[in-house]
């Protein structure tokens, strides 16, 4: 069985890997500190880039570009974000300054 680290403790950390590298981050909305899921919003000059975390098919953790592979504009993003939290009100959602369209943390993008 795989041991999985607390969500709370996970933002921490994304938020301090973002800092270290220079790149502005804030968490746009609090989940449940010990079990919510993450959706962590990408924001480039070109527009923004949902990803949201997901399972493989081999049940690794990984991230999937949400609202498609091109970057989209706030108002799709944020509606998005919207429909996600309705269905998981426990939702985390980060928001990143992210100029090559990368998150500042390592994970598979899928």
């Amino acid at each position: 069985m795989e041991a999985r680290v607390k969500v709370g403790i996970w933002v921490s950390m994304a938020l301090r890997l973002s800092d270290m590298a220079g790149r502005a981050a804030v968490v746009l909305r609090k989940g449940d500190p010990d079990s919510g899921g993450v959706l962590c919003v990408l924001r480039a000059q070109e527009g923004l880039v949902v990803l949201s975390q997901i399972r493989d098919a081999e049940g690794r953790p990984a991230w999937l570009r949400a609202t498609g592979s091109t970057p989209v504009d706030q108002a799709a993003a944020d509606a998005y974000v919207e429909r996600q939290v309705k269905r998981d009100p426990d939702l985390w959602v980060l928001e990143f300054d992210a100029p090559d369209l990368q998150p500042p943390f390592e994970g598979r993008l899928l």
